[in-house]
């Protein structure tokens, strides 16, 4: 059983008929799906490979339960990072001879995702969890413990085999990534937009605390990104989605301009479904590119024609505009040699796995990577922390998406102020 993000069930089945036709493969997904157990049994016993999403594996637990698998895999294993959630208990429970994990991330925000992984795997392999906490995750991740970080490696190396992109002993064809940032300046009317959030929360901050006082950073972040987009963003008045307002957009216009000129492809990536309908709207109608729209509400059916659209050599280059958490993990797009960050994520492993739809085995291509940053905004404070902290994560220390509500009120306001000197003149 092939246990997969629902975005790639399409893509697993397709990768199995091309690299292991003789097996037979049974896709359990969709209204359709065989319900009854006695004849759920029979279909399985007539098949090789079944493959089914995570939700499903929670919702008709009962039903996977019933059987012994031979195999168990988890495709995009961070799925159960969260060892309390009802997802990760449900295929806890299931029976099987062999049990595999694929990631790219398996410790994606915290130390305690890889003993999840491992539970699955091998359960008391690494103790309980409230032993690793305090053996492992409170002196890695905290205090940054060189021992204890090397102990745990000993420990998970011999179940672990690590396949690097970037190591040209086991990839040789695979091409360089080069990344770069591409500065922006904000419009005079961005400027006063975030002048006046910045001076409101400033003002907010030092009467909250607790769980308010999170909110009311999150909620601040969200807006300043908002802002750096583009003004429409912020204002939701349906005001033009123009260049003229915002630096970034302009940006990319000119850089999507020269990529397609090439004859290359490229994949957009945004956190915000909004700004990438906008993006859509704006690529396809003003500048007349062939685009793509993938985000959480798209139809698996509409999803796999538009991968097998965009893949396909004889369609010409397309532009593909990705919500980050619908189309960021499982899927290949290969056509691509461009990647463009529109906006950043404070997950650096978040934004990494996206950048590998493209950068993946299949690429014949150097792969472009653009990661925009607005100059004098918290986007460019961020993006120094980012580069510091990935430093960190690089070796066995996650990435906690929350760690900036972790600041006190100083540093965030400082993280957050606007540097005038980088305001651009209309």
């Amino acid at each position: 059983m092939l246990i997969v993000p629902t975005s790639v069930i399409g893509n697993w089945q397709k990768e199995i008929d091309k690299f292991a036709p003789h097996l037979t493969t049974l896709i359990h997904h969709g209204s359709a799906r065989e319900q009854d157990s006695k004849a759920f049994k029979k279909l399985c016993a007539g098949h090789d490979v079944l493959i089914t999403s995570y939700t499903l594996a929670r919702k008709d637990a009962k039903l996977l339960g019933a059987l012994h698998w031979r195999r168990i895999v988890l495709d995009e294993a961070q799925n159960i990072k969260n060892p309390v959630a009802a997802q990760t208990k449900a295929i806890l429970k299931l029976n099987a001879d062999f049990r595999l994990a694929l990631t790219g991330t398996p410790v994606e925000n915290r130390l305690m995702d890889l003993w999840s992984i491992f539970n699955f795997l091998n359960p008391g392999y690494l103790g309980n969890q409230a032993q690793f906490r305090k053996t492992y995750e409170l002196p890695v991740q905290r205090d940054n413990d060189p021992v204890q970080s090397t102990i745990l490696k000993k420990l998970i190396q011999p179940f672990i085999l690590r396949r690097l992109k970037t190591d040209k002993n086991i990839i040789k064809d695979l091409p360089d990534k080069i990344e770069n940032k591409i500065y922006c300046n904000l419009s005079k009317e961005q400027a006063s937009l975030y002048e006046v959030v910045v001076q409101d929360v400033v003002a907010q901050l030092e009467e909250t605390d607790g769980i308010q006082r999170q909110g009311l950073m999150l909620s601040t972040l969200m807006k300043l990104k908002q802002i750096c987009n583009h003004p429409m963003q912020f204002l939701q008045d349906g005001s033009a989605f123009t260049p003229e307002r915002s630096n970034k957009l302009e940006r990319i216009g000119d850089m999507l301009e020269e990529a397609m000129a090439q004859g290359d492809s490229v994949l957009v990536f945004t956190q915000f479904t909004e700004i990438g309908e906008h993006l859509n709207r704006y690529l396809a109608k003003e500048k007349h590119y062939k685009t793509h729209y993938l985000h959480g509400g798209t139809a698996r059916t509409k999803r796999e024609q538009m991968i097998a659209d965009f893949q396909d050599p004889d369609t010409g280059p397309a532009v593909f505009i990705l919500s980050l958490k619908a189309g960021g993990v499982g899927i290949t797009l290969t056509a691509a040699n461009h990647v463009f960050h529109f906006d950043r994520w404070w997950n650096p492993a978040v934004e990494n796995q996206a950048t590998d739809r493209a950068f993946r085995i299949g690429q014949q291509k150097n792969v472009f990577v653009h990661k925009f940053v607005t100059l004098g905004t918290l986007e460019e404070r961020i993006d120094q922390m980012i580069s510091d902290k990935q430093k960190m994560a690089d070796s066995i220390v996650g990435n906690d998406e929350s760690w900036l509500t972790k600041l006190d009120n100083q540093a965030f306001k400082e993280l957050i102020a606007l540097n005038k000197h980088s305001i651009m003149e209309n």
